[in-house]
């Protein structure tokens, strides 16, 4: 009269979907399946977890599918993923600040080229950044540093670091860079044509940026080198995306923004 057994077939599974799996972290409390144990996972390696009960007893079952019942319901317990380590660190390498409250900015300043440098050392160093209270601006190219620097006014304790892309002897920029260096002042720059070339070209699964032709625009001679169909904007974005750690980024990048950094935070030393 009723048709077919209610307790045949597999009653352990959910009518829909798959059984959960659950990490056995420790002191996780679940039964076995047939409900005739119930404790604490104390341990748990590849093929089996160690459970206590409330008395101190200790048994070990395998990690078999849907061989548990947490709040009564059936789960599959799963080994937990290793935990990293030390301490955490951010995308620079450095240890990160957990819980982390950015500082009140400081009267020092950090001044990139562009909003493209400023996207990358947001990037990877921001955390650094927000823990010394350091802002970082950018200033749509050099030609008018000297201005900028004199309206800034650096003195003790209210330092201006520089970076400046194409920072090389006898450039342009190179003979800026020494009109308004000084104590207070620290103008650093990398040697690349632009800040994307300080992206390792392993990160983006290239061979190498490619060589432009002078008098082709160096981003849009990179983009149809390479077959992208983007326009700049959006190769910005795709190279960004692809950086996740200082690893991704050439040294001559990285320790120019380490000097900057150590620069303007450094204590004031004229008391």
């Amino acid at each position: 009269m009723y048709g077919r057994d209610v307790l045949s077939g597999d009653w352990r599974r959910p009518r829909r979907g798959q059984i959960p799996e659950i990490p056995a972290e420790p002191d996780l409390v679940v039964e076995d399946a047939e409900g005739r144990f119930c404790g604490a996972v104390v341990d748990c390696d590849k093929e089996a977890v160690t459970l206590e009960d409330r008395f101190g007893r200790r048994r070990v079952f395998p990690l078999t599918p849907a061989g548990f019942l947490l709040d009564g319901r059936p789960v599959t317990l799963v080994r937990p993923q290793a935990r990293p380590s030390g301490p955490l660190r951010s995308a620079s390498g450095s240890i990160a600040v957990e819980g982390l409250r950015a500082q009140v900015a400081k009267e020092s300043r950090i001044y990139v080229e562009g909003v493209h440098d400023a996207a990358l050392v947001e990037k990877i160093w921001g955390h650094d950044l927000r823990v010394e209270g350091v802002v970082v601006e950018f200033l749509e190219g050099v030609d008018d540093l000297p201005a900028i620097v004199g309206e800034f006014g650096p003195e003790p304790g209210r330092r201006l670091g520089v970076l400046v892309d194409h920072l090389v002897p006898g450039s342009k920029e190179s003979r800026i860079a020494a009109r308004v260096s000084g104590a207070d002042v620290l103008v650093v720059g990398h040697p690349f044509v632009d800040i994307w070339q300080a992206v390792k070209p392993r990160a983006l699964g290239i061979q190498a940026w490619p060589d432009v032709p002078r008098g082709v625009p160096w981003k849009e001679g990179v983009i149809a080198a390479l077959g992208w169909r983007m326009d700049p904007q959006e190769a910005w974005r795709h190279i960004l995306g692809r950086v996740t750690t200082y690893a991704d980024l050439e040294p001559e990048l990285l320790g120019r923004v380490e000097e900057l950094i150590d620069f303007v935070t450094a204590p004031d030393q004229s008391d």
